[in-house]
């Protein structure tokens, strides 16, 4: 056994994974995990710069989280930071700020390492199911990115898009600084325009309809999943390895599309960081749904959080 932590740092959401690692069985045992939402991207899209409120919501929940990671005597820590902290200007603030409060560098990855990660994670444990047909496409959708990745025991292809929940809401949704409530039809009509011109760039180097088992992870995909089940709250137990078809997935972003504010914040299972972003996000996963002709999608709690816990597992043996 070796105790790691993992800090996934997104354009929306950081998340902490503190866990036993097992590489003999493959197993991870979770000790602490949690998720904050700290809009980091916030108009990253449009400024190419990291807010400093941004920053300074990030920075509070790593102080949080350096508590966690030292309470619980983690032997390694390894930080992944995604797609906002790629493209900004001013990514060294972010960066020496996260040292100073953590005592490790942010590794800023590029989005085939991001695939990489995410692949393992979710499909690491899906070793010997029987009942999920090989290869898998695995597809994680983030708030500033959506990662492709194609495998088998291992990753074939993997791409990585500028299309997430809160690009695509920041860029196609808000008008004089707020979201529309709901979107018009032009909105969503370049909303998708948006993410179809996406995979045709990811469907370049991904093979997406080779596919037999749609497995989806983070955020948006998670939700979906516990508005389909209609669940009194958020319930990680129901949700990890739920299977939505992709008739509910399409009625769901419909009514996500048409829905208020109050009304989506009224979803018991809706984390309040997601009620503006989720409708962007579930039309990011009906749009690959549609694409790739999957009749299902397999969600997965399990995902690049995961695999950098096993890559920090595999670097301490």
């Amino acid at each position: 056994m070796t105790r790691v932590a993992a800090i996934d740092c997104g354009t929306n959401s950081i998340r902490l994974l503190v866990a036993d690692a097992d590489p003999s069985t493959g197993e991870l045992t979770d000790l602490d995990r949690r998720m904050t939402i700290v809009r980091l991207g916030q108009g990253v899209d449009r400024t190419g710069r990291l807010a400093p409120e941004a920053l300074e919501r990030t920075f509070a929940a790593c102080r949080e989280y350096a508590e966690v990671v030292k309470t619980h005597g983690a032997e390694r820590l390894r930080f992944v930071a995604t797609s906002a902290s790629r493209d900004a200007e001013n990514r060294d603030d972010f960066v020496r700020g996260v040292l100073d409060i953590l005592g490790v560098e942010p590794e800023v990855i590029t989005g085939d390492q991001e695939a990489e990660f995410s692949f393992t994670g979710a499909t690491k444990e899906l070793t010997g199911r029987t009942d999920l047909d090989r290869p898998y496409l695995v597809v994680d959708i983030g708030g500033g990115s959506t990662e492709f990745v194609v495998g088998d025991d291992h990753v074939r292809a993997a791409r990585s898009v500028d299309v997430g929940c809160v690009r695509m809401t920041e860029r196609h949704l808000v008008r004089d600084g707020a979201v529309t409530d709901p979107p018009t039809e032009a909105q969503v009509a370049a909303m998708r325009a948006d993410i179809e011109a996406a995979l045709d760039l990811a469907g370049r180097t991904v093979p997406l309809r080779e596919a037999r088992t749609l497995v989806g992870l983070a955020g948006s995909v998670t939700t979906v999943s516990a508005i389909a089940q209609e669940l009194p709250e958020y319930d990680s137990a129901a949700i990890h390895h739920s299977r939505v078809s992709v008739g509910r997935v399409r009625e769901i972003t419909d009514w996500l599309l048409r829905s208020t504010h109050a009304e989506r914040a009224a979803v018991p299972s809706m984390h309040p960081g997601r009620v503006d972003v989720i409708a962007a996000g579930s039309l990011v996963l009906l749009t690959i749904m549609e694409r790739t002709g999957a009749e299902e999608v397999v969600v997965s709690e399990h995902d690049i959080l995961d695999g950098i816990a096993w890559s920090c597992a595999s670097e301490a043996r």
